[in-house]
Parts: structure tokens; C-alpha cells; sequence
């Protein structure tokens, strides 16, 4: 008895061959429930995101929600998604949120389903907004396009943290069985728990993110021009929205890129993290246009890239982790010129990951307000701050170096749209200033202290590698022992997460959560450098950030530059030992 004709087919035919190999790929394993929900391709089998897999995943969410929480039927859950396809097996991202809506109207839980496509954020926007129990959001974000995922936030807006993801994946093992009418999601169009929030989302999101609108005037009169692109994705509609709710004109879009396509057909990886490759087609219509600034948007925009045109007409690809300096000083600034009252200072936060760059800790240190660092990923920063501002303070602003950005406590997950008109917004006042976003860039780091970063990988496929060289680290002179040294580098302080060792506190355990199942150690050393090393729960990667943090004064950047450069290459050298261990190192 077949209910989706198409991966049906692709398992008769794996079958008819005798191909086992393949067999054993699609249904050897269960796709794994994290934290970030799921993430694979989408197509047959129960090791890929098809119908059957988003039934059975929703069940056991729906079962775990249900435990977790009396008066979900009362309250309801938010589901959103975006524009990806794969005609092969007959998925979509709008099949998946419709199967996933039916599943739970059959246990009487009212839904608030999105009738068209959103960025991501909306639906840990709507969570807070309407006070429902939870959201999902299909998307995978830049993911390649055969890609699907399945992103769940709690009801506090945010993502999910241990341990609902074991209680989840319990759930779901607990419930592959379909439930009667799991395929028919025609039932839920009459049923009176369908809601559609789409048209009061898109009015009360926008009227939301213009508390952080400071500078209405300069925003009508500014002769400055965006250029932006949703890279085949969802943002175009929503950033030109946003762009009006600003009162700016809105910016010119890249037309073969603007329309949602799951096919991607412009771009290599539809992930503008990978720099210039996916804005070859911005740069040429800036170009056209007179436009000096490109903002663009990963696929479910939620991330955002920018460059600007610089004088000796090259273009500047900002990093994340400029950006996040850029906005914390903007963000802050807007705070302090508009807070009437001083003494509030001591109740205002940002917050980074453990990953990126600590220029906000330096700009909190001279302005006195008060700067976290977190776990990576934005489902930490999130979560903590939620528990903040229960306690009555102020969450300004949360970054990660993978270019998201929370700009707006509405959202408590990064969000590409408030972070690009609070851009265009940052970009115009400076232009009154006569001043670039890098030459304020500059003034941010003469102010507080040059921060100079570099992060790369090493890919590694063996598991007892990784772990044989993490272990070479902890056991580095004799046993329980930590390098002292990097090359000439001196090192000054650790901080293990994986084994909870810190040596910086007095008791020498580390604040910051731990876990055994992933490696994280960080490096302090003498000369104002800290590296860290870490494995990635997604990819065969091991991956390393590092910085050097000057004092404010210090101003040779090229010096500091080669000093991290030097630093560096004595990380891979010593710790990662590459030749040794057989690693692969990332090819540009």
C-alpha cells in the first residue's frame, strides 16, 4: 500500500536491481532529532525527509508536547515554511508543513499555519506574539537544494536546548506508526483549528522592528543606494517591507535572484557565507546601478551578508564578526542617545558566541554595560536571552561570527531582516557623517581596541583520528597535561568544554555548560590571543577560530596581523599536526 507514488517508485526500482547498497543508505538508519531539529536530503527511506519521516517526527513531537504541556490544546503551535522542492521524490517544504499541520489538528491542536512562504524568523516571532506552545519551521536554510530540514522552537521563543531534543527523539521512536488520516492533509482546509497568521504576522512584525528606528528623517532623505538579494530564496518581499517600514527607499533587487527557485540555478552553494561566488551578480548590478552597499540574505534569511564598494573601487565583503562589531557599536549608540535614564546601563546586555569575536566584550569593559559569551550556536544565545530579560534587563543585541544577528528582542533567534534595514539604516546616518561602514569599521577598533580574527578547518573522516588528537592535547606533556607552550607562543589559560576543566577559575571548573560528545578546547595566550579548537556536529570538520585582541592604542594593524598569522601557523603546526594526522586542509 503506497501513499507517495513517487518514493515508492525509487524504492521498487532499488529493489528490482537488488541494489542493497543503496537500500542499506535509505533504511539503515533513522534520521538523528537534535537540537536543531533535522537536517538531510530529501527522497526515500528513513535516513532522508520525506512524508513519512515528517508524520512520524510530528507525532512524536506532537505526544512529547502534549506531555509537557495541559493546555496545549488550548494554545496551539506555529508552522512556516519555505520555497524548497525535490521533484524526484515528491517533497516540498509546503507538503511537509501541511503533513506536519494535519497531524496535529487530528489530536485536536489549534495550528497557526502559514498560508505562503516567511523567513524563519517569523515563526519564533509568532511563538512570543500569539504565546503558543511551539514552532517548527521547514527550511535548511543555505543548505545544497536537495536539502530539507525541520527546525523546532520551545515556548519561549527560542530554539530548543537539551534535554527536549532526547525527549523528542524518544518520542518519535515511540510513534513511527501513522496515525489513521496522517496522509489525507486535505482534512485540515475545513478545519476550524486552521489558522492562517500570515497577513497579521507581516503587519505586527514590521510594526515591531520599528522601535529600532532612530533616524526616520535621515532615512527619506538619503541619496545612498542598497542593492539586495534573497539568493533564490524567501527574504525579497520581506526586506523591501522592511526597507518601508523604515521609511527608506527600497533597494534595488537582483531580478534573477529575487524569485524564489529551489533549484538555485545562479549560485554554486546558495550560502552567502561563501563570499564573492554568490554575489558575482550583486556586485554587477551595484555596478549598473550606483549602488555602494550589498546586503544579501542566505536562502530562509535569517543570516545577511554585507560588502560595501571602498574608494580604490574594489569591493569589501564584511566578515561576521565586523558586522557584529559594526551593529553592537550602532545598536549601543541608538540605546545610549535615546535612554533617558543613565543608571539603566547596568541592566543592559549583549551577547556573543564562544567562537566570536570578543569586540563586544571590549566595547561592554569601556562603556559599562554587561557582555556574555555563550555556546555556539544561536539556540544558546537565544535561550539565555530569554532568561535575561525575565529578569527585567535589557538584551541589546547577540551575534555569531556565521553572520546571524539578533537585533530586535521581539526575535529571539537571528534574523536577516531586521539585521539588513538596521544596516541600511547604520549605512545612511554614517553617510551624513561622510563616512563609510569600514571607515567606521576602523573608528570602532581605534576606539576600543583592535580585533583581528581568522578561522579555518581541517577535514578529517576518521572519528578515532579527531579524538586521538584531542586527546594528544589533554595529555600533551605527560598525562592531564595541557600545552604550555604553541611554538613561541606562550599559553596562559584553558578552558576544555569538553571535559569541563577551566583553568581561569578558582575552583578550575568551567561556567559555561559542558559535553562530552563534542570536542572544544580554548587556548588564552600571553600576547592577547585566544584560539579554539572544535569539532562540528554536522560535517567530517575540525574546525578553529582565533583572535588577538589589542588595547585600544595599539594601532599597527599589520603587525597584529602577522603576529596572528605566526600564531596561527604554529595551531596547525603543533596542535593539529596535519602531516601526522592525515587531515585535509579547506581549499578556497
Amino acid at each position: 500500500y503506497q501513499q507517495n507514488p513517487k518514493t515508492y517508485a525509487i524504492v521498487k526500482q532499488l529493489l528490482a536491481e537488488g541494489n542493497a547498497g543503496e537500500l542499506q543508505k535509505y533504511f539503515g538508519s533513522r534520521m538523528e532529532f537534535g537540537t536543531a531539529g533535522l537536517r538531510a536530503a530529501m527522497g526515500a527511506g528513513i535516513s532522508h525527509m520525506n512524508d513519512l519521516t515528517i508524520i512520524q517526527t510530528t507525532q512524536g513531537f506532537c505526544r512529547y508536547l502534549e506531555k509537557n504541556f495541559s493546555d496545549l490544546k488550548k494554545r496551539g503551535v506555529v508552522i512556516g515554511f519555505d520555497a524548497r522542492a525535490h521533484l524526484s521524490s515528491g517533497g516540498s517544504s509546503k507538503r511537509f508543513a501541511r503533513l506536519a499541520a494535519n497531524t496535529f489538528i487530528s489530536q485536536g491542536v489549534p495550528v497557526y499555519l502559514f498560508s505562503d512562504i516567511i523567513p524563519t524568523p517569523f515563526v519564533p516571532y509568532t511563538v512570543t506574539h500569539l504565546k503558543l506552545c511551539a514552532g517548527i519551521m521547514v527550511t535548511a536554510s543555505h543548505n545544497p537544494k536537495q536539502d530539507n530540514g525541520y527546525k523546532v522552537y520551545w515556548e519561549n521563543g527560542a530554539q530548543i536546548i537539551s534535554p527536549h531534543d532526547k525527549g523528542i527523539s524518544q518520542a518519535i521512536e515511540e510513534n513511527q506508526e501513522p496515525w489513521p488520516q496522517a496522509w489525507d492533509d486535505k482534512l485540515i482546509d475545513s478545519s476550524p483549528l486552521l489558522h492562517d497568521p500570515y497577513a497579521m504576522i507581516n503587519k505586527e512584525y514590521f510594526k515591531d522592528i520599528q522601535k529600532q528606528c532612530f533616524h526616520r528623517n535621515i532615512n527619506k532623505e538619503t541619496n545612498l543606494k542598497f542593492v539586495h538579494t534573497s539568493v533564490h530564496g524567501v527574504g525579497h518581499k520581506f526586506v523591501q517591507l522592511a526597507f518601508k517600514a523604515f521609511d527608506l527607499s527600497p533597494p534595488f533587487a537582483v531580478p534573477e535572484q529575487k524569485d524564489p527557485d529551489p533549484d538555485f540555478p545562479t549560485v554554486k552553494y546558495p550560502n552567502p557565507e561563501e563570499g564573492k561566488g554568490v554575489l558575482t551578480l550583486s556586485f554587477a548590478l551595484a555596478e549598473k546601478d550606483g549602488a555602494r552597499i550589498i546586503l544579501a540574505n542566505d536562502p530562509d534569511a535569517d543570516r545577511l551578508a554585507v560588502a560595501e564598494k571602498q574608494e580604490s573601487g574594489e569591493w569589501k565583503v564584511f566578515s561576521g564578526n565586523e558586522l557584529g562589531a559594526l551593529l553592537g557599536w550602532w545598536i549601543f549608540t541608538c540605546w545610549k542617545n535615546n535612554s533617558r535614564d543613565t543608571s539603566a546601563i547596568k541592566d543592559v546586555y549583549m551577547l556573543s558566541s564562544t567562537v566570536s569575536s570578543k569586540i563586544l566584550r571590549a566595547i561592554a569593559l569601556k562603556e559599562g554595560f554587561h557582555f556574555e559569551e555563550t555556546l555556539t550556536g544561536f539556540k544558546w544565545m537565544g535561550n539565555r536571552a530569554k532568561q535575561l530579560m525575565d529578569q527585567g534587563k535589557a538584551v541589546l543585541f547577540a551575534f555569531e561570527e556565521a553572520i546571524g544577528y539578533m537585533c530586535c528582542p521581539a526575535v529571539l533567534d537571528k534574523d536577516g531582516v531586521s539585521a539588513a534595514v538596521i544596516t541600511a539604516e547604520m549605512a545612511s546616518f554614517l553617510a551624513t557623517r561622510n563616512l563609510s561602514l569600514s571607515q567606521q569599521l576602523k573608528a570602532v577598533y581605534d576606539e576600543y581596541g583592535f580585533h583581528i580574527t581568522k578561522a579555518s578547518y581541517f577535514i578529517c573522516h576518521d572519528p578515532k583520528v579527531i579524538q586521538q588528537l584531542f586527546d594528544n592535547l589533554r595529555n600533551f606533556d605527560g598525562k592531564n597535561t595541557y600545552p604550555k607552550s604553541c611554538g613561541r607562543f606562550k599559553v596562559s589559560g584553558i578552558r576544555d568544554l569538553t571535559t569541563g576543566y577551566d583553568s581561569s577559575q578558582p575552583d578550575q571548573k568551567a561556567i559555561l555548560p559542558t559535553s562530552k560528545s563534542s570536542q572544544m578546547i580554548t587556548f588564552t595566550f600571553a600576547n592577547g590571543g585566544v584560539a579554539t579548537m572544535r569539532t562540528s556536529g554536522t560535517e567530517p570538520k575540525i574546525k578553529y577560530y582565533s583572535e588577538l585582541c589589542a588595547p585600544p592604542g595599539n594601532s599597527d594593524v599589520e603587525q597584529l596581523k602577522k603576529e596572528l598569522d605566526e600564531l596561527v601557523n604554529a595551531l596547525e603546526k603543533h596542535f593539529f599536526q596535519p602531516e601526522k594526522n592525515k587531515l585535509q586542509r579547506k581549499t578556497e
